[in-house]
């Protein structure tokens, strides 16, 4: 499988996961029904999002050999941990790491449509946060002629942190509502 087969598939990724964002985000202002559909399934995807991230990630810096520039390492800094800890929440159903793990994606955002648009800028190209070995204006990858790798993690931090926003709308948690229908028997 060929960098441009593998850059296609994480691209396709990268769309599916700003339209399951906007889908998310519609849920989260519709209430009812619609939000509770998503906080099932919120932290298990959350997690799968991280470590699709973390793994497509490592695949462009050790089997494509791209060397990640400065704002690629800070992105990866808020991406890597949550490929560890949301797994472990969603096996748990702890919904109270939203609290702790917002901040991480939130920031990942900003970081990545900074770099976007380094990339894409050139006025922002000379910003002077990276080095003449792994300039962050560079794209080692465009599909598309417009998904770069600043954009997949921009749209995986995305659609983590629309997931963990889906997990507060409503007065309780769903680990709460467990506990409280195994208390009544209902």
């Amino acid at each position: 499988m060929s960098v441009t087969d593998v850059s296609t598939f994480f691209a396709l990724l990268a769309l599916a996961s700003v339209v399951g964002a906007i889908a998310v985000i519609i849920a989260i202002i519709m209430g009812g029904n619609a939000v509770a559909s998503v906080k099932q399934t919120a932290l298990p995807l959350a997690a799968l999002v991280a470590v699709t991230a973390t793994l497509g990630s490592l695949y462009y810096s050790e089997i494509a050999d791209f060397i990640p520039c400065r704002l690629c390492w800070y992105q990866r800094i808020f991406m890597y941990p949550m490929a560890i800890v949301l797994p472990i929440a969603a096996i748990r159903r702890d919904f109270g790491i939203r609290i702790y793990m917002i901040a991480f994606p939130v920031i990942g955002l900003g970081i990545s449509i900074y770099h976007y648009l380094v990339q894409n800028v050139p006025s922002l190209s000379g910003a002077g946060s990276c080095d003449a070995t792994a300039p962050c204006s560079s794209a080692y990858v465009e599909t598309f002629d417009f998904i770069s790798i600043p954009f997949m993690a921009g749209s995986g931090f995305l659609l983590i942190g629309a997931l963990l926003a889906s997990t507060w709308r409503g007065s309780d948690t769903l680990a709460e509502s467990a506990v409280e229908s195994e208390r009544t028997g209902s």
